[in-house]
């Protein structure tokens, strides 16, 4: 069969697509391991399949935006433009009643994400995971307003009395709305698969940011679920590194965006991963700085 044929070309089509938005799915951890994507995917089905749906739709719908507006193949390449989509598809079916008018909105929402996320990257500004944030907060204060009924409280099905271990764990499965402690590992699992010493300094920034969360008295059972620790966890991967350096600035970045994350708790709308694009493109600026402030001074 040659590359001439319809059918192989339709093949490896299809082929690239998925592989693209595997990546992408992985690239919600900053992994761009097409592997590990699928791992996310199958931590998100452990604990949804609404969700998991939501987020495979999103991923193909934010992949095939970007080769439809002709976008930089590379950066499609790597699962660039597929995270943040992917991320607001879950949001909204956690939030939301699965309603046609939802999925809709997630199909608008993968695509002004990518858009987003095409501004930034060809104005080469570091950004994370800040536009699937805006599209979310903006769709769901377009639902809290005019589609209330729409609305569900996202109560979780795990209580929990007392501290356990399990909390560094299941703040990677927040990262993608997972309480499920299995969905956690698996998360984990995928991360350690494309870079062990990331997955690890993301179990340590878990762990870490439950250690700074005593200043302020978080009860137990948000402890538990990970959601205090779950953009601590995504903060540690950005700056994981083998120099003692490296794990200066995972402290810095971790410990800022605990704080930022328990004052972000008294406003009426989700942190989502706000406090960790915050924490991180501040400790990247300063990193940066200092840097350029060493090179001057050699």
């Amino acid at each position: 069969m040659t590359s001439e044929n319809p059918t192989y070309r339709n093949t490896a089509t299809r082929f690239t697509l998925i592989n693209q938005s595997l990546k992408g799915l992985g690239q919600i951890m900053l992994q761009e391991n097409a592997l590990t994507g699928f791992l996310f995917l199958v931590g998100v089905l452990i604990g949804s399949i609404n969700m998991g749906i939501a987020v495979i739709v999103s991923v193909f719908v934010a992949t095939l935006a970007a080769k439809l507006f002709k976008f930089e193949i590379s950066g499609i390449d790597k699962g660039l433009y597929g995270f943040n989509a992917a991320l607001v598809g879950a949001a909204l079916i956690l939030f939301s009643k699965p309603t046609l008018i939802i999925w809709c909105f997630i199909v608008i929402g993968a695509i002004i994400s990518t858009l987003i996320q095409h501004f930034f990257i060809t104005n080469k500004v570091t950004v994370f995971t800040l536009p699937f944030v805006l599209v979310s907060w903006a769709i769901l204060f377009i639902i809290n307003h005019f589609l209330p009924e729409l609305n569900i409280t996202a109560s979780p099905v795990n209580t929990y009395d007392e501290a356990d271990f399990g909390f560094a764990f299941r703040g990677y499965g927040q990262v993608i709305f997972q309480d499920n402690l299995l969905a956690g590992v698996v998360f984990f699992v995928a991360v350690f698969i494309n870079s062990p010493l990331a997955a690890l300094y993301g179990l340590a920034g878990s762990i870490v940011a439950v250690f700074v969360s005593q200043l302020f008295s978080i009860p137990v059972e948000n402890i538990n679920l990970g959601l205090v620790s779950y953009n601590a966890v995504l903060c540690a991967i950005v700056f994981a590194g083998n120099k003692t350096k490296d794990g200066i600035w995972v402290l810095f970045s971790v410990v800022l965006t605990t704080i930022i994350s328990q004052y972000m708790t008294t406003l009426p709308f989700p942190q989502l991963t706000f406090p960790f694009v915050a924490a991180s493109v501040t400790t990247l600026i300063l990193k940066n700085n200092i840097r350029l402030s060493g090179k001057k001074n050699k």
